[in-house]
């Protein structure tokens, strides 16, 4: 029994050593050993590392964009006379060839909308006040037309240049139109290609200021509007849409549809 007993107390001295030794001794050399209670309940997440809020990139409109002047060149044509030699012989061709049998006064023009369409208004150019002429022409030249003011607006636009419709000074010229201007012009002929409908004449010493709120006014000299005008008709004539003359005591392009 007495035994048994030393067995049993030297077991529980064992154990117990073995047990300071895995965990650490509860007392610290020199005092009490600090403890920290762990509640296996909680859980602890590492700290965030403090971020600074990320910055929005600044928004630009359009309406903060300066819009750039000059985005295209303005390079006009090398000579006028050079670059629009059609003669009046040269345009007649094209004028029998798409034109009309030649109209008495606009009375019979107006009865002939099969053949003839009215080019008064529209909104890529403007039709001066015609003394000489009436405001009619065949299709393909009504086309023609309005592709180069639909185009020289096009053109300011890149370039930067502020908006400015041409202005058509002469269209269709009927019998009654001819003999008045011949009373007063010696020079002008009978056998013009103004008579069959295909042929009209663009001035380029004046232009139709297109007014808004940012522009209520003239802001650009005539020469610069004539330089992009004559890029404009050039690249029409290499593209065999027309026929050109530069008429300088008239101060227009005299031009008839191909």
């Amino acid at each position: 029994m007495h035994i048994f007993t030393a067995i049993v107390m030297v077991l529980a001295l064992y154990r117990c050593a073995h047990d300071m030794h895995t965990t650490g001794s509860p007392f610290a050399a020199g005092g009490e050993a600090d403890t920290v209670a762990v509640d296996t309940d909680v859980v602890i997440e590492p700290p965030v590392a403090e971020t600074k809020p990320e910055e929005k990139p600044s928004v630009v409109t359009l309406q903060s964009v300066e819009k750039p002047r000059n985005w295209h060149r303005i390079n006009s044509v090398p000579s006028y006379k050079d670059a629009f030699p059609d003669s009046n012989e040269v345009q007649l061709v094209s004028a029998r060839k798409y034109g009309v049998k030649p109209v008495r006064n606009r009375a019979d023009a107006e009865k002939r909308k099969t053949e003839l369409v009215y080019a008064g208004a529209n909104p890529y150019f403007h039709v001066d006040r015609l003394r000489e002429s009436i405001p009619y022409m065949v299709p393909r030249a009504s086309i023609l037309l309005q592709d180069i003011g639909r185009a020289f607006y096009d053109s300011l636009y890149v370039k930067g240049v502020p908006l400015h419709k041409i202005i058509v000074t002469s269209i269709l010229r009927s019998e009654e139109d001819v003999e008045r201007l011949r009373r007063h012009n010696l020079n002008a002929s009978d056998n013009s290609c103004h008579r069959f409908g295909t042929t009209f004449d663009i001035c380029y010493n004046r232009y139709m200021t297109v007014q808004t709120a940012d522009q209520p006014r003239r802001q650009v000299q005539n020469d610069t509007l004539k330089w992009v005008l004559s890029e404009v008709l050039r690249d029409m004539r290499e593209a065999g849409r027309c026929y050109i003359k530069y008429e300088v005591k008239q101060g227009c392009f005299h031009i008839t549809t191909r």
